[in-house]
């Protein structure tokens, strides 16, 4: 899951423990969050638009997806006209904070690993904005060993 520090960053969730991902408004990332995450998933957090931006730390899927109540509210910069909340448009799942690395894994880092065991992993490929992306079992353990991270995967 991506994040732009400024916005809401890792350090966000630490202080406040659990927070909803909204705002998602992109059909695709939508899918992966409403319809591929389940509570107790592990999640990376990843900071984007920043200098450098990378893998900042852990979070957990705490919640079921539900309806993003910002897409019904006409005062949210995330408000969409036309979702109806008997038909929702779109969706969202709490996250929890687990861990922040002691250092970032940056994206230059990714992509160099992306040459060898993180093949494939979809953030170290060029164009890959999705602000929500799977991300593969063995991917997501060595993002986990490259920051030397407390976390393990079951």
């Amino acid at each position: 899951m991506k994040s732009e520090p400024d916005v809401f960053s890792i350090d966000d969730l630490e202080r406040k423990g659990r927070e909803a991902w909204d705002g998602v408004r992109n059909f695709q990332a939508r899918n992966f969050m409403r319809d591929e995450m389940a509570v107790g998933d592990l999640v990376l957090f990843y900071h984007s638009n920043a200098t450098p931006p990378g893998v900042a730390g852990v979070a957990r899927v705490a919640t079921e997806a539900y309806p993003d109540p910002s897409a019904f509210d006409p005062d949210s910069k995330y408000y969409d006209p036309d979702s109806d909340p008997d038909a929702p448009r779109w969706w969202l799942v709490e996250v929890e904070f687990v861990e922040k690395f002691a250092e970032l894994v940056s994206l230059d880092a990714l992509k160099a690993a992306a040459k060898t065991d993180l093949a494939g992993m979809l953030v170290a490929r060029r164009g890959q904005r999705l602000s929500v992306q799977p991300v593969e079992k063995d991917h997501f353990g060595r993002v986990l060993r490259m920051a030397k991270a407390k976390t393990r995967i079951r």
